[in-house]
């Protein structure tokens, strides 16, 4: 609707803007599922509301991005999540204990006037500290169609609450830490965040302290999901430590086989695609339903999977890809399932579906994005690719 009127719109939407009259709309509030059972809800703001925000976060970007720190990894340019994970395995190599943080509704509790005093010490553009204030402060309207006021928080959704949430945990905690705890490197994407510290005691006292830091700012860690992990082969000195993993961005570092670069072997912490990533990528392939789809060719299927596989292949696979192969092989079942589905010859007959899969696979051998890595070496033959 209103791109049928493009042009128009946006003027109407300029006009008010220059002349300070634009009132952001009620953001429509939309509860997500989470793995855990819960629900993440999510503020999801109109078109025109979209392009207003987006007017002010190119404004301000630039100005932040020559402060910000440079281990805020998330919603920047040129930094990403793998940067994250990857500086992260080569910090575990170095220090025996990490602190794995996570902070209890993060979106939902910012402080709106610290918010805006940061906004302000950037600029001094005041029609986008006015609109800053007006987003925040913004009703939700509840599936039910009710309206509630909002004074805490900004809505994960909007164009400009990633920025704002970084602007916030930029003098929360990453200018914080560099202060008060310079001795300790620490990887933050968004709201997640890991910390890695040379001794258990000082892992101790930095989770007291950011406990109180964050009191102070509003903000609560939470007590369950916050931990600390030894990051080591054996146990520490003065006894077992119980947490050997953390999940961060989607992969679960942890201790692993490994080889140096002469080929020798040695358990080392790394990272890998989480079993929750991986459950996840399960239930996707189950939704597509390719033993009922039997009016599609192959290739058909292909060209609807492999954006969803490639996007897989480049996020999970950077690191231990060999730990993606169950979901592959499961794909692989389910398109030899497809194959006895749609040809009589092989109704019956698994035999024959595999060897069909292995026929196309020899032909075609770039048809689906997931064969390049799960099959290498001889045609046909599996390997633990890495």
């Amino acid at each position: 609707m209103f791109e049928a009127d493009v042009g128009n719109n946006l003027y109407k939407l300029w006009n008010r803007m220059s002349s300070g009259s634009y009132m952001p709309p009620p953001v429509l509030l939309v509860e997500i599922p989470k793995a855990d059972g819960g629900t993440r809800p999510l503020g999801i703001p109109t078109v025109s509301d979209r392009v207003a925000q987006m007017v002010v976060k190119r404004l301000l970007e630039p100005e932040l991005e020559r402060v910000f720190h440079p281990d805020s990894y998330g919603y920047r340019p040129h930094k990403g999540a793998l940067d994250a994970v990857a500086i992260t395995r080569e910090r575990c190599w170095r220090h025996p204990w990490v602190v794995d943080l996570d902070i209890k509704a993060f979106f939902d509790t910012i402080d709106h006037d610290l918010l805006l005093k940061a906004v302000r010490h950037h600029t001094q553009n005041r029609w986008a500290i006015m609109y800053i204030e007006r987003w925040l402060k913004a009703d939700l309207i509840l599936s039910d169609g009710t309206r509630r006021a909002r004074s805490r928080g900004t809505p994960q959704g909007g164009v400009i609450s990633p920025l704002l949430a970084n602007l916030f945990l930029h003098y929360v905690f990453d200018c914080w830490m560099s202060r008060t705890w310079s001795d300790v490197p620490f990887a933050r994407y968004a709201d997640d965040a890991v910390c890695h510290c040379r001794s258990l005691e000082q892992a101790q006292r930095l989770v007291r302290s950011l406990e109180a830091r964050f009191a102070e700012c509003g903000l609560t860690l939470h007590p369950e999901k916050t931990r600390i992990v030894w990051c080591r082969k054996g146990e520490p000195f003065g006894g077992p430590h119980p947490e050997k993993s953390f999940d961060f961005l989607g992969y679960t570092f942890r201790l692993r086989p490994s080889r140096t670069r002469t080929g020798h072997l040695f358990m080392g912490f790394n990272p890998a695609v989480s079993r929750k990533a991986l459950k996840a990528m399960g239930t996707t392939i189950r939704s597509w339903k390719l033993h009922r789809r039997v009016r599609l060719t192959l290739a058909s299927l292909a060209g609807e999977m492999n954006s969803t596989l490639r996007g897989w292949i480049a996020y999970y696979g950077r690191f231990n890809i060999a730990e993606m192969h169950n979901v592959f092989r499961h794909l692989e079942q389910r398109l030899a399932r497809w194959a006895r589905q749609k040809y009589k010859s092989m109704r019956r007959n698994r035999t024959k579906s595999w060897a069909f899969l292995r026929t196309m696979r020899e032909r075609t051998p770039g048809l689906f994005e997931h064969w390049r890595i799960l099959y290498t070496g001889r045609k046909g033959s599996m390997t633990r690719a890495v």
